[in-house]
């Protein structure tokens, strides 16, 4: 895949400068901005880190990215020091907020930036969204600079992806990985679920926006080829969470989910997840269970 032109990017840090004087959530002269927040995050919640100034926070669905800023040593110490390190540490943060974006998985073999290569219309989408984040703390150090800490939601990204990424697989995966059929009967009362849970962990399994299921012949047990596109892109393909029980009870899965055991994990990102062929039919074994899938009702547990 190509990368995106630096003259792309200067466009867009450009376009941001011009929408610079927006407000800030929060003022702190003292500590650290965003990465020092971010230890806790990444130990409690499903997140990826993107070089040291980018998080992608897949539980919590948004993405942060932090930027410092000085003013030139000649303005030390004069009253317009503050306003321009502020200024610098803004297009810092917006620029770092575009190649993190860049960074989110979409499944285990593509990211954003090789749909926003393939694509202007998804490349526009993504700049616009990163143009739009918004700043949600900045702090004074004593040496001068300034931090700036900026937020967006991933489900944005969701919106402009995954369309895309559900016709390219209809196109691609369908001979290799076709679904196999779901039952038309419905399930017995006390095997009606609601949801379905996959447990991910111990199996170096990483997030994504789109993973993917299979059984152990390769055919899908969920993934594009199952969901419903106007689900998708309303509430993701799945949600995150580190506790299997958080996942059980969460409100996506209802009250009375499936939860199966993935045997391994898979694909250059590891966000593709097999499960065994019994555990497969079970879930192809009543209609019910197809309409939730399609609904995309489905947390996944990852370490």
């Amino acid at each position: 895949m190509k990368s995106l032109s630096k003259a792309g990017i200067s466009v867009v840090v450009s376009m941001i400068l011009l929408c610079a004087g927006i407000g800030f959530a929060e003022e702190n002269q003292d500590g650290k901005v965003g990465m020092s927040d971010w230890t806790k995050i990444i130990e409690s919640k499903v997140t990826d880190q993107v070089g040291d100034k980018g998080l992608i926070n897949y539980q919590d669905g948004y993405i942060e990215s932090v930027g410092t800023g000085a003013p030139p040593e000649r303005f030390y110490g004069k009253p317009q020091a503050r306003p321009m390190a502020l200024r610098a540490a803004q297009v810092d943060a917006f620029r770092n907020l575009l190649e993190t974006v860049q960074g989110v998985q979409i499944d285990s073999q593509t990211t954003v930036k090789d749909f926003a290569v393939e694509s202007d219309v998804i490349n526009t989408a993504i700049s616009g969204m990163v143009k739009g984040a918004q700043i949600v703390k900045k702090e004074y150090l004593s040496d001068g600079t300034v931090e700036v800490t900026v937020r967006m939601p991933l489900s944005g990204v969701a919106k402009a992806v995954i369309p895309q990424a559900i016709a390219d697989d209809k196109k691609a995966d369908m001979k290799e990985h076709k679904p196999l059929s779901f039952s038309k009967k419905p399930a017995p009362q006390d095997e009606a679920y609601t949801g379905l849970v996959i447990d991910g962990r111990g199996l170096q399994a990483r997030p994504a926006m789109s993973p993917k299921v299979f059984d152990e012949n390769g055919s899908e047990v969920y993934g594009t080829l199952i969901v419903n596109k106007n689900y998708a892109m309303q509430q993701g393909i799945c949600g995150y969470a580190r506790d299997l029980t958080a996942a059980q009870s969460n409100t996506r899965v209802t009250n009375s989910p499936l939860t199966v055991k993935a045997v391994r994990a898979q694909g250059a990102g590891m966000s593709e997840f097999v499960i065994s062929n019994e555990d497969a039919k079970l879930i192809r074994s009543a209609k019910q269970n197809l309409a939730f899938l399609q609904k995309c009702r489905v947390m996944v547990v990852l370490d």
